[in-house]
């Protein structure tokens, strides 16, 4: 085969995987790339998080876990019924809903699986302080999760890779030479640096905005979470590395969009009656 002929069929398939993969995402309407099956991705991410139960130490504060389990179900509910009343595809049908309370005070995280499966630690709870700064956390990782931002990465990823490997080729082994002779993956590192993680800020921003509409529908006091951001930055006692250099916005920007926001979506998003 040629060379003409292979780049033409190399740029059949792209266009291919571009076409069938375009999508958005839900209430932003941002423009997505999904190529992965959403059902392997929610398969692999259940069992994943079987094994964090079996390996994790599960908090016994049930009070605790009962109260992030009555947001979590207000937030499937409100989500699910948005949706119905919009008439559009609700992003959440196929879920299996699950939560979690990892007992590791050291941990100030919580996080949420393709799928909806959500884990919070307990160290993230100093931070929270309150239902609704709770609801904020749960709001902004339930948000990934609906936005299948994991779903997103995954296929972007494959498609760097891909692209990689083809200019790789006709290169001449060019970008694999330049690896060998700098002894790291600066492609790697070029490509994540400008591709991956600045996408990433861009679904963290999204996870933000769709994260505070979530918990508006749910009934919770949205004006909380710029609250959050700044005690955490207070934790973090300013030991974050550069915007440029990180897959979340810095805090004073997630801080200014957020009270930029705050009245926007009370107004536009007020409780939904499920």
């Amino acid at each position: 085969m040629n060379r003409r002929k292979f780049l033409s069929y190399v740029s059949s398939c792209c266009c291919g995987f571009l076409l069938n993969g375009c999508s958005t995402a839900p209430i932003t309407e941002r423009r997505q790339l999904k190529i992965i099956p959403e059902a392997k991705l929610n398969a692999q991410a259940a069992e994943i998080y079987e094994k964090v139960k079996k390996n994790e130490k599960l908090s016994k504060d049930t009070k605790k876990l009962n109260e992030i389990i009555e947001i979590g179900k207000k937030m499937e509910n409100a989500i699910s019924e948005y949706f119905y009343k919009e008439n559009l595809e609700d992003p959440t049908i196929n879920f299996d809903w699950e939560y979690i309370l990892i007992d590791n005070k050291k941990i100030r995280n919580a996080w949420c699986m393709p799928g909806g499966k959500i884990a919070i630690y307990t160290g993230i709870l100093d931070v929270t302080k309150n239902t609704n700064g709770l609801a904020a956390v749960m709001g902004h990782e339930i948000a990934h999760a609906v936005a299948k931002h994991s779903l997103e990465r995954a296929s972007r990823g494959m498609l760097i890779n891909t692209s990689t490997q083809i200019i790789d080729i006709f290169s001449g082994g060019k970008l694999s030479q330049v690896n060998r002779v700098s002894g790291m993956n600066t492609v790697g590192l070029i490509s994540q640096l400008g591709i991956m993680n600045p996408f990433s800020r861009k679904q963290e921003s999204e996870a933000d905005y769709l994260g505070m509409i979530f918990s508006s529908l749910s009934g919770y006091d949205i004006r909380e979470t710029s609250k959050i951001w700044q005690r955490m930055k207070e934790f973090n006692k300013g030991k974050a590395p550069p915007e440029f250099m990180s897959t979340h916005p810095s805090a004073e920007n997630r801080i200014k969009k957020i009270n930029e926001w705050t009245n926007e979506i009370i107004l536009d998003y007020p409780p939904i009656k499920v």
